[in-house]
Formats: C-alpha cells, sequence, structure tokens
C-alpha cells in the first residue's frame, strides 16, 4: 500500500509542481530559446544593427540598401514550432504589402539552410530566407530566442521588436505596419 501524504509534504509537492509549470509555460510562451550569446539591447527609437547576409538562392541582401522601405527583419529557424506557426501570415503580408515601400527578410538561426530552402519550397514561401552562419546578425540584434521580429522605419531606424510568434494579418499587426508606411 501506498504511504499517506502528510501536509508539509503536499505543499512542497504543489510548491514544486507550481513552479516547473511557470518555467515550462515561460520557455514556451517566449518562443524557441537558444543559448544567448553576447546580448546586446538593441533600443527602439535608435538606428537599426546594418547587416550584410545572402539568401538561400545566392542573392547579397544588405539591410541599408532598403533604406526609405519598412523593412520587416524576422529571425526564425525550422525547428521552431512558434516560428512554422507564424509563417503562413508572414507570407500573406509578405504578398499583400506594397513592394515599392515594405520589404521582408527573414533571417535563419543556428540552422539548415537547405532544410529552410526545402520547407519553404513545400509550403509555398517566396520571402527571402538569409543565412547567418556565424549568427552575426542576430547577436547585433541581441536575440535570445525564435521567433523574435524587428521593424526598422523607411529611415533606418528600429521601430518595433516583437518577442514570440504573432499573427501578421489581424488588424493589430497591419495597423502597426501601415503607421511606418505612411
Amino acid at each position: 500500500m501506498g504511504e499517506k501524504i502528510n501536509s508539509a509534504e503536499k505543499k512542497t509537492y504543489h510548491f514544486i509542481r507550481y513552479i516547473m509549470t511557470a518555467a515550462i509555460l515561460s520557455f514556451l510562451l517566449s518562443g524557441c530559446g537558444q543559448k544567448p550569446a553576447q546580448v546586446k539591447l538593441v533600443k527602439i527609437g535608435q538606428p537599426a544593427p546594418n547587416f550584410t547576409l545572402t539568401d538561400t538562392e545566392g542573392n547579397g541582401w544588405n539591410l541599408s540598401d532598403l533604406k526609405g522601405k519598412v523593412v520587416f527583419v524576422n529571425f526564425w529557424a525550422t525547428w521552431c514550432p512558434p516560428c512554422r506557426q507564424e509563417m503562413p501570415s508572414m507570407q500573406s503580408l509578405y504578398k499583400t504589402m506594397p513592394k515599392e515601400k515594405f520589404a521582408m527578410l527573414t533571417i535563419l538561426s543556428n540552422d539548415d539552410p537547405g532544410r529552410a530552402k526545402n520547407m519553404a519550397r513545400k509550403m509555398g514561401y517566396t520571402f527571402p530566407i538569409l543565412q547567418d552562419p556565424d549568427s552575426k546578425a542576430g547577436t547585433s540584434y541581441g536575440i535570445t530566442g525564435v521567433p523574435e521580429t524587428f521593424i526598422v522605419g523607411p529611415d533606418g531606424i528600429l521601430r518595433e521588436k516583437i518577442i514570440g510568434a504573432w499573427d501578421w494579418e489581424s488588424a493589430q499587426a497591419l495597423a502597426m505596419l501601415t503607421q511606418y508606411i505612411r
């Protein structure tokens, strides 16, 4: 037969269960965590860190070349469920936003570019997928996990930082982006 648990043991058990549940929920709600490198704090209202990266098709991209456009910069990985969850709404956003005023750059973080390219082809994603093999761009933006999205204004100033997956087709997301496109 089982032993009886006294009141103090019950309280300890419930406390430990509460702490473990809170830790797991915190991890899941923040996106897919990764081991932070030298984390820098990028600040809203300051110039966005520039980067030069190559996409999975071999094209070079330099953030500063996109001045004059609102730039959607998203760090993600194929192994991240919240990243995969937001991708369809990102594709929809990419297709509907005016190309002369908006650019979307997705940056692969700690992942295999071939796997990302295959996933994009299979799912019909057409936005650029940039490779960050040394995580220099991710480090310059201070990412601590994926997905993380940064909105850079037409003036090259960082306007928004969104941690975790978003529905990019939502009224809230569209209103936020539209204010910078005007």
